[in-house]
């Protein structure tokens, strides 16, 4: 059955650690819901997806290319392909992330 969801209350704060949850998982893409408790991290690093993070409460660093950015509840950022990006909580806080791939064109026919 479909229905509606608040996202926000999909994924709870645990001390010390960082909770996700997949929401939507195919070849094209995904949609992840995370909470991290304050001071966790996610290392440097890159993916062959576009991606949009939303934070949906909270305070976070995502650094994109060495770049600091800090993002509060509300705001939001596109990490593009193959850049190295981190993740780190100012504070408690909870995203959602939404990676798309790439179609790759056919240089001969231009098609995907």
């Amino acid at each position: 059955m479909i229905k509606a969801e608040n996202l926000v209350n999909l994924v709870s704060y645990q001390k010390d650690t960082v909770i996700s949850r997949t929401i939507i998982k195919e070849k094209a893409g995904t949609v992840t819901l995370f909470a991290f408790d304050k001071s966790q991290a996610l290392s440097e690093h890159t993916v062959d997806f576009d991606a949009l993070v939303l934070l949906l409460d909270g305070e976070a660093e995502i650094r994109i290319a060495g770049k600091p950015n800090v993002l509060k509840s509300g705001d939001y950022i596109i990490m593009p392909a193959n850049e190295s990006h981190s993740v780190k909580a100012i504070t408690d806080f909870k995203m959602l992330l939404i990676m798309i791939k790439k179609i790759k064109e056919d240089k001969c026919t231009g098609k995907r």
